[in-house]
């Protein structure tokens, strides 16, 4: 079974936003074992709108379009969708009470007209109902394909894919049993990785496929398999895991398992009840942000010191200026200092520190562009080590970042 994903507005096809919805539907789709065929952004226009919904039935069983619901007069999807299925717009009369309800209790204010015309939906459609918003999801079925509209706000998407579309495909088809492993792998290059374990890769049965998805300092090595039998698919799964893992042991850190690496060091701190910190220079609070996006986070992230300046290092850090005079800022006295001293500052089990050269300039060091160091304090020690990232200032804070997430994750499996 095969789907096509339809973002609509201008606003992606000038770069204004970046179309997140997509990803997120391919990837909850492929969970249950339906292939993405096609993703296609158009413009908030008529014509281009219904040339994308005939080509996208000609190919796909399923249509998701996201985007064009919202009030105003450019969000034209509605009424093109009507349009296509020769229907006309009702009022939907839980729409409009949920619209109400919203108004009621969030936006204290009273509800527009405008806005109460969100509640105008084609009559052929089955209403999936937008509890976070005053779009509603639309589900419409024309030759054999569903169409499936939903808003381009993302918290509202991902509610009503999780919550109405997904079940209801499962429960209106019956697709394949599909099973993904993650490996992540740290220190070694994807032509590299690829090289050492091509005849894995070459005898892997054919309803088992390698992927390799590197991102900086980092290669995640997914193994995929598609088939209508369960046990099957779980026990070659698993025989193919056992059989990679020794080839790649010197660089594993561990499973994805749908979770990002700092989601997982969060789960794995949260269950040992140990608490982190970070103290952060050349990433700027990066490290931080990683980890405060995942929900939960405060049960095992107490905070975090932006110490992008000297003063700060020594004024909110305590960091010795006689350290920093005899070592300079980047080096790894000064970030060992930061991570023990924002471990002691925040009572943590462990903390992150970072300094280094993101560039252009080399600012007050000696060191070369591109040289960072990255320390970890736990309550027995602290140390550090020293990295090149290259001369991209964008790819060394990331990959300062990624770097530190592993070598951290390193010292939480030690206990």
């Amino acid at each position: 079974m095969q789907a096509e994903i339809i973002t609509i507005g201008d606003e992606i096809l000038i770069g204004q936003i970046v179309d997140t919805n997509s990803a997120f539907i391919a990837k909850q789709l492929n969970k249950i074992g339906v292939s993405v065929y096609q993703i296609t952004s158009v413009q908030d226009d008529r014509t281009h709108i219904l040339k994308s919904f005939s080509e996208a039935e000609a190919n796909a069983d399923i249509v998701i379009i996201t985007g064009g619901l919202g009030p105003t007069k450019d969000d034209i999807t509605k009424k093109t969708i009507a349009e296509y299925f020769d229907d006309t717009l009702i009022e939907n009369s839980s729409v409009r009470k949920n619209i109400e309800h919203l108004w009621e209790a969030f936006v204290k204010k009273p509800v527009t007209q405008v806005n109460l015309d969100q509640a105008l939906v084609p009559s052929k459609s089955e209403i999936l109902m937008n509890k976070y918003g005053s779009a509603p999801g639309m589900w419409l079925e024309k030759n054999n394909t569903v169409f499936i509209s939903l808003p381009g706000v993302p918290y509202e998407m991902k509610a009503l894919i999780e919550d109405e579309v997904i079940p209801k495909l499962r429960r209106q088809f019956q697709f394949p049993y599909i099973q993904h492993q993650t490996f992540l792998t740290y220190g070694l290059g994807e032509s590299t990785l690829a090289q050492r374990i091509e005849t894995f890769e070459n005898e892997l049965p054919e309803f088992i496929k390698l992927a390799y998805l590197p991102s900086l300092g980092r290669v995640r090595l997914r193994l995929s398999a598609k088939g209508n039998d369960k046990v099957i698919v779980e026990a070659e799964m698993e025989k193919q895991t056992q059989l990679l893992l020794p080839q790649i042991k010197d660089i594993f850190v561990g499973f994805e398992n749908d979770l990002s690496l700092e989601a997982a060091i969060g789960k794995c701190l949260t269950e040992l009840k140990k608490t982190v910190a970070t103290a952060e220079s050349c990433t700027g609070g990066l490290i931080a942000e990683r980890f405060t996006v995942n929900a939960g986070a405060s049960k095992y992230f107490k905070g975090s010191v932006v110490s992008y300046t000297k003063e700060t290092k020594i004024n909110v850090l305590n960091v010795s200026e006689g350290i920093i005079n005899e070592h300079s800022v980047v080096s790894g006295a000064v970030a060992e200092a930061m991570a023990s001293n924002v471990r002691e500052l925040l009572h943590t089990d462990y903390a992150i520190a970072t300094t280094g050269n993101a560039g252009p300039t080399k600012d007050d060091t000696a060191e070369d562009l591109g040289i960072v160091y990255i320390a970890i304090a736990t309550k027995d020690q602290v140390y550090s080590e020293k990295f090149s990232f290259g001369n991209h200032r964008v790819k060394v804070i990331n990959k300062a970042a990624n770097k530190a997430f592993e070598m951290l994750q390193k010292e939480i499996l030690k206990k």
